[in-house]
């Protein structure tokens, strides 16, 4: 182990406590936070009232604009004119009225008729036209009889019953006439006029003609009178139709060489350009930023399930990829300086998301995507307006998740370079997308330009990814896919020299290797991993190769010619042999817990009972291999295919049911023995994993064609 894995584990071990955790999500909300502070900073300009712009200034972001909006608002509420209401029962009021007086009068007419028929002399006395007068007077509001003449009054008690009818219907026409139309203040004398001209050339007598003329002059009132709710609600509308005036990002404020005056500097100073004017909302956004993207991260390490030690792991390496991503970000992003709208394409984008996918996790993968994504239209915002370069964004995360897609089924470093061709192809095209999309003018050169970054970001993220991947493998300890493809290569010198020196062990790793995969991928456990461990798992016995069954070629068993005790010492030194060789060729810990766990602590049942025939007071324990028992579900289906394919291939003729049947004892005595007591494997899954290694053993000593004998067949001939 080099020192800097040291280093590492021991930081992993930090945070395992809970100050040190939340101490590394600080540190990187810091680094964020440094990282692009510079890139929200507002832009302050040394700005003065009158002077002369010495470069066309453009609003960083949208900010409303209260003191114009207000203006706009006051102009709509004054332009809204003042509502009048028609007082429509007014009409009714007033021609209720005419036709009461009218009434009254006929009415006094029928009693002065009914009081001269009672009269018993020939000659009955009428009342005179004053006694009438105040009589009807008599019969009528004192309002009334204040408001109309005399003259009017004497009309009517001189007309009879008919010509009041007449009057009545004629005056009564022309005031609604007049009244269903709108009377202000000031027309109210017209309207009378009116009335009057509807009057004037009635065929009624002349005094009863100048009755209903008054009467109907009389009549006529205004009705029509202002309203100021409804005035009021209509320049409220008026007011909140008017859409807020806004400066928007991205426009000019004031063109190069223009005097800066009192409106143009108020609107500096209200998008935040001025000097004296500060503003801590950028600040606050980002904070608010990095917060997001810390919790997202914590919680998704947080609810997964694995174990203490590998989400510790899994975080530092995070953090680390992570932040280098972010620093190579920032060194591109300050050559933006030099003004070279293409630089922030060169930035490898999918470097982070394949190392993650490669070590970790797909979806880690993809979620480090979308957050460098978030940080790169930050990062790389020089010259476009606001803070956000989304065409940046977008490149970036579609950079990255090509390449993180493109690898999700590829396990060799060769694959990592189609996975890079494949990301540059894909940053081409997005390129291409986005200038057109924002129907610029491009030269030819500038399409060179972004197409050469395009294509280093995209294989330079390969080579960084090739470069790096063994550094972090080795300095995390780390067994990723791409290293298991490695190590299961044949031509691997270790490999080679279980072929060379114990061949019969080397075709034993093969079948147990086929075993237990199937097995691992059939409760869900690593397969590729059980696959490579079983590989290595008896490479302890090309110290001794021919005292193992499988490498005595020519029948002879050594073995024959020691005592028990000595036997055992030798087949049980093959795991611990084995791990030092695996140590000494510095092959992953998960490996060599395999070849030294693949035995646990089992008895080795032949030689023990043979030392009990020479000595019945032999103790157990010194037949036992050392251990420790299997501490991973790996580690105990490859332990249980070794004995599986061993003691299945001493069977002389094997069928289904002696093999099911072996098969279930071998694993039945793992379970009796505590072998499967330190591992997570629960029944279920031991179930499961029998059963699939009686199908897998089934199908290779299948029946075969018993084909004749031809030698015997001609000599029969």
């Amino acid at each position: 182990m080099n020192t800097l894995q040291q280093h590492f584990i021991r930081i992993r071990k930090l945070l395992d406590i809970t100050f040190f955790r939340i101490l590394f999500f600080i540190v990187l909300g810091i680094v964020l936070f440094t990282a692009m502070y510079s890139n929200v900073k507002p832009e302050k300009l040394d700005l003065g009232l009158f002077t002369v712009a010495e470069k066309t200034i453009r609003s960083p972001g949208t900010v409303e604009d209260k003191k114009s909006t207000e203006i706009k608002r006051k102009e709509a509420r004054d332009q809204v004119q003042d509502v009048y209401t028609v007082k429509k029962e007014y009409t009714q009021n007033r021609v209720d009225l005419i036709s009461s007086i009218f009434e009254t009068a006929a009415e006094l007419n029928n009693e002065i008729n009914d009081e001269l028929d009672k009269q018993k002399d020939d000659h009955p006395k009428e009342p005179s036209v004053s006694d009438k007068v105040e009589r009807l007077k008599g019969k009528l509001t004192s309002t009334v009889n204040n408001d109309l003449s005399n003259q009017v009054f004497s009309a009517l008690v001189q007309a009879s019953n008919d010509e009041l009818s007449i009057a009545k219907d004629l005056t009564v026409t022309a005031i609604n006439n007049v009244m269903t139309k709108r009377i202000s203040a000031d027309d109210v004398e017209n309207a009378k006029k009116r009335v009057e001209e509807e009057l004037k050339y009635t065929t009624l007598n002349d005094n009863l003609r100048a009755a209903a003329i008054d009467l109907g002059r009389y009549a006529v009132i205004q009705n029509e009178f202002y309203d100021p709710s409804a005035t009021e609600e209509l320049r409220r509308q008026a007011a909140e139709s008017v859409e807020p005036v806004k400066i928007l990002q991205g426009q000019i404020i004031v063109e190069e060489g223009k005097l800066i005056n009192q409106e143009i500097f108020r609107q500096l100073k209200l998008v935040g350009l001025v000097q004296n004017e500060k503003s801590l909302r950028p600040f606050i956004g980002l904070i608010t930023l990095i917060l997001v993207i810390l919790s997202g991260t914590f919680y998704y390490f947080y609810q997964i399930k694995s174990q203490p030690e590998k989400r510790q792991t899994d975080l530092l390496l995070f953090g680390i990829i992570f932040i280098f991503s972010i620093f190579i970000m920032k060194i591109i992003s300050m050559m933006q300086v030099f003004n070279f709208s293409w630089i922030g394409y060169l930035f490898p984008a999918a470097l982070a998301g394949m190392l993650i996918k490669i070590l970790i996790d797909e979806k880690l993968a993809i979620l480090i995507s979308l957050v460098l994504a978030v940080c790169g239209s930050i990062l790389f915002n020089e010259g476009v307006a606001g803070s956000l370069n989304f065409s940046e964004g977008i490149y970036i995360i579609f950079n990255s998740l090509s390449a993180v897609l493109f690898l999700s089924t590829q396990n060799q470093r060769l694959k990592i370079l189609q996975a890079g061709s494949f990301s540059a192809l894909v940053n081409l095209l997005t390129i291409v997308a986005l200038m057109y999309l924002s129907n610029g003018q491009f030269t030819g050169l500038e399409f060179g330009y972004y197409f050469t970054a395009a294509l280093v970001s995209g294989i330079g993220s390969a080579v960084l990814t090739i470069g790096l991947l063994p550094f972090l493998e080795a300095s995390f300890g780390i067994l990723s896919t791409i290293r298991l493809i490695e190590l299961s290569n044949p031509n691997h010198p270790l490999l080679r020299k279980i072929l060379m020196e114990a061949p019969g062990t080397y075709h034993h790793s093969v079948m147990v290797a086929n075993l237990s995969e199937s097995a691992c991928e059939a409760i869900g456990a690593n397969g590729l991993l059980a696959r490579v461990g079983s590989y290595y798992h008896d490479i302890g016995k090309t110290k001794r190769p021919n005292f193992f069954i499988e490498n005595q070629m020519h029948g002879e068993n050594p073995h024959d010619k020691l005592p028990p005790e000595r036997s055992a010492s030798i087949i049980i030194a093959h795991a611990a042999d084995g791990s030092q060789i695996l140590k000494k060729h510095h092959l992953p810990k998960e490996i060599v817990d395999i070849t030294e766990q693949h035995h646990g602590t089992t008895l080795l049942k032949f030689f023990y009972h043979k030392a009990l025939q020479e000595d019945p007071e032999t103790k157990e324990e010194a037949y036992r291999y050392p251990g420790p028992k299997a501490q991973s579900k790996e580690s105990a289906v490859v332990g249980i295919a070794d004995s599986v394919e061993a003691a299945v291939r001493s069977l002389s003729k094997p069928t289904p049911e002696t093999i099911e049947s072996l098969i279930r004892k071998i694993v039945a005595d793992r379970l009796s023995d505590g072998q499967l007591n330190e591992c997570d494997l629960t029944l279920k899954e031991v179930e499961i994993v029998t059963n699939t290694l009686c199908e897998t053993m089934k199908g290779i000593f299948h029946s075969r064609i018993e084909y004749p004998d031809m030698k015997k067949k001609v000599k029969e001939v």
